[in-house]
């Protein structure tokens, strides 16, 4: 979309001319630079084989209160507010078992505790019944009653759950009600559910829109799975006033069915409002009444600026936030960069995040984008700096440009010193994604060295320099020996802490160690991984690829390499592992997680050639004779340690290994194509402009400005 300059006015036919002339040329120069004014980004949403992250419930909250209404196609119609002290929380109306219902919150609350610790979805509610209050226990959100049988089959298998639960028969519920005629207020809808409590039915207060947009109040009975259960349910009704002129709800038009709510606060004495929505294409709205943004508990309680839209898609809810474009790359640009970083940097990163945007278009059915980098990092309001603003109105509208089109302005944090083309990644060639060398050593100012050592259990693995102390001794084949000085120390299994993965020893002050070589800290420009046995590799290569690799698994090689250097092709046993795209290698070989790139070296640390009498070689593990080794005295004795220690004619050590395993040695962060984040850091540390850094990684590209 563009906003073209004021024009004399011409003749019909002059202007036909020079649009006729523009569509033969086909001049970049006279295209339009796209621009959007509001950009919805989905935070929760099923699309399959796209995107699927899902929540049963979504609980909003602004210090400045909400405003709780409906999208319709002439805008939006506001049905009521919430004051800023209170929650509203929303889930949609659909299938779900009613695991439990007592007087007792106590009880209710033990039950809701055990289906969460089952991974279940459940919610404490509570309602006027049989002249009490009662506490039930909903579990889930699903799309069919056959799912939630399923789970209530899964719910009864529980001994723990069963004895929580005792005679407490588990109920299946579904979306159907019956339904009052409309109330004059809220406290009379209270009232008339109160009513029908009275007799044994469960009954909700609920909210419709009436012909003029505004909203009126009723009472929905009954949450049944057929409309043969809800004949039922109208039977019983008529036991109470006003039952007999019960109707069955309309589930085609948009409505909120309102439930006291006390799973957040876990007490029986406070409740928040659940709402749960329903009705054919219904989007409900939650917008700020004043200037303060939503926080949404689901996603690590973030708060973001501008409104919030839920519908159903593919049978689960879609949570959407919708917001002025500008203002979103406030936060990418604050995720994506360190605020601290140089403005040109900054700067470099907000035109390629608006022109990514604005080149995928609606990817997302429902949202032009998703908030994690399967589109671009977007975490709300709390990651916005002033810097990050500064960078985002000083480019303004500022677009990346290729031949008259935004171009697909992807990036990584950090392309290893040479970012790569197009085809390394996905295989078909992008003009201005191009391999170009990238000053990504950044990443790497003020890490520790990590040393790898060799510990007296003689077990392999890392520890980082400060835990060590020099002895100025060596061993016999010239390796430095190293004192520990910390008690506890852990000995890693990579250069770099990670909590997930065991270590591989544990050592105390005053242990020796055999230091075999050294590295920088495992970072986005150099990193190591492993080593991983042959069945660990096999396992989860098989777990990746089209075509499974016969075992066992004595060869891994990179067969072919891109012009950045980095595999295009891995063959394993010889064999090709087939993948979609070259990128899709990272994820194939990643044991504990994917490799971090695609450019790296494959150490086979059981492959070794040793030459014997006569010049004879032998290639080990293709040669499954044993090895044998001499030692000082002469004795001759079969080589039975999981790790060997080769020394070169150089005098090196290699650690190698008597069985199959394979460790990788790489560089770079992500898939490496278009703008390197650490390479624009240091190119605008050098001086450079947000524009050059731009034209750098993107080839040939303009940078233009509606």
């Amino acid at each position: 979309m563009s906003i073209k300059r004021n024009m004399k006015r011409y003749l019909i036919m002059t202007i036909a001319i020079v649009l006729l002339a523009t569509a033969w040329t086909g001049s970049p120069s006279q295209a339009a630079v796209p621009k959007l004014d509001n950009i919805r980004v989905a935070l929760f949403m099923q699309l399959p084989g796209k995107y699927d992250d899902t929540t049963a419930a979504a609980t909003f909250s602004s210090t400045g209160g909400m405003s709780i209404g409906v999208r319709q196609p002439d805008g939006i119609n506001n049905w009521f507010n919430v004051d800023g002290a209170a929650t509203a929380r929303f889930a949609v109306d659909s299938f779900k078992v009613k695991v439990y219902e007592s007087s007792t919150f106590a009880s209710a609350l033990a039950v809701q505790k055990r289906l969460q610790a089952l991974k279940g979805t459940a919610f404490i509610t509570s309602l006027s019944k049989n002249g009490a209050i009662i506490y039930q226990v909903i579990e889930g959100t699903y799309k069919t009653a056959a799912e939630a049988v399923t789970a209530q089959t899964k719910w009864k298998g529980d001994s723990e759950l069963s004895k929580l639960v005792g005679g407490s028969n588990s109920v299946v519920q579904g979306p159907l009600h019956l339904e009052s005629a409309p109330l004059t207020s809220k406290a009379d809808a209270i009232a008339a559910a109160s009513g029908f409590g009275a007799v044994g039915l469960d009954a909700y207060v609920a909210i419709r829109s009436q012909q003029n947009g505004s909203a009126y109040y009723s009472v929905m009975v009954g949450a049944a799975v057929s409309a043969a259960e809800l004949q039922i349910v109208k039977a019983a009704a008529a036991n109470a006033s006003g039952g007999a002129a019960l109707k069955e709800a309309d589930a085609s038009s948009a409505y909120l069915l309102i439930r006291n709510d006390h799973t957040v606060t876990a007490k029986a004495e406070s409740s928040s409002e659940l709402y749960l929505f329903a009705g054919n294409d219904t989007k409900v709205t939650v917008s700020p009444i004043g200037n303060d943004p939503i926080k949404l508990n689901e996603r690590s309680a973030r708060s973001y600026r501008g409104l919030f839209e839920l519908s159903i898609l593919n049978g689960r809810m879609a949570v959407v936030n919708e917001l002025p474009f500008e203002q979103y790359l406030y936060s990418v640009v604050g995720v994506e960069m360190y605020p601290t970083w140089p403005i040109e940097a900054l700067k470099a990163q907000a035109v390629a995040a608006r022109t990514y945007a604005l080149n995928r278009g609606f990817g997302f059915q429902i949202a032009h984008v998703v908030d994690t980098t399967l589109s671009q990092a977007y975490y709300g309001v709390g990651s916005e700096r002033p810097s990050t603003i500064a960078a985002v109105e000083e480019t303004a509208g500022e677009v990346a440009m290729y031949n008259g089109k935004a171009i697909d302005a992807i990036y990584s944090a950090n392309s290893g010193g040479f970012t790569a083309d197009a085809k390394e990644a996905w295989g078909n060639a992008v003009p201005y994604m191009q391999a170009v060398k990238s000053p990504d050593a950044s990443s790497e100012v003020g890490l520790n060295n990590w040393y790898r050592v060799v510990v007296p259990s003689g077990a392999i693995g890392y520890i980082r320099e400060d835990l060590l102390a020099e002895t100025g001794e060596t061993t016999a084949a010239g390796s430095r020996i190293m004192l520990v000085n910390t008690n506890g120390t852990k000995v890693r299994k990579h250069p770099l802490i990670q909590d997930t993965i065991p270590v591989i020893a544990t050592v105390d002050n005053g242990t020796r160690v055999v230091v075999l070589d050294k590295s920088v800290e495992s970072n986005s420009m150099t990193w190591i991984r492993g080593p991983y046995s042959a069945q660990e590799m096999l396992t989860t290569i098989n777990g990746k690829v089209k075509t499974p690799v016969s075992g066992p698994l004595k060869s891994l090689e990179v067969s072919q390499r891109g012009a950045s250097g980095r595999a295009t092709e891995i063959t394993a046993n010889g064999q090709k592992l087939a993948v979609t795209y070259p990128i899709d290698y990272r994820a194939a070989l990643g044991v504990q997680g994917s490799l971090p790139s695609t450019l790296f070296q494959i150490e086979e640390t059981a492959k070794v050639a040793m030459l014997g009498a006569g010049s004879a070689t032998r290639t080990k593990p293709s040669d499954s004779n044993p090895v044998y080794m001499i030692s000082a005295g002469g004795a001759k004795t079969e080589a039975v340690n999981a790790n060997l220690f080769i020394l070169d004619g150089s005098g090196n050590i290699r650690a190698a290994t008597k069985e199959p395993s394979f460790r990788f040695v790489g560089s770079g962060n992500g898939h490496g194509v278009g703008l390197s984040q650490y390479g624009a850091l240091s190119l605008a540390q050098q001086g450079y402009d947000y524009q050059y850094i731009l034209k750098y990684y993107y080839k040939d590209v303009t940078i233009a400005k509606e």
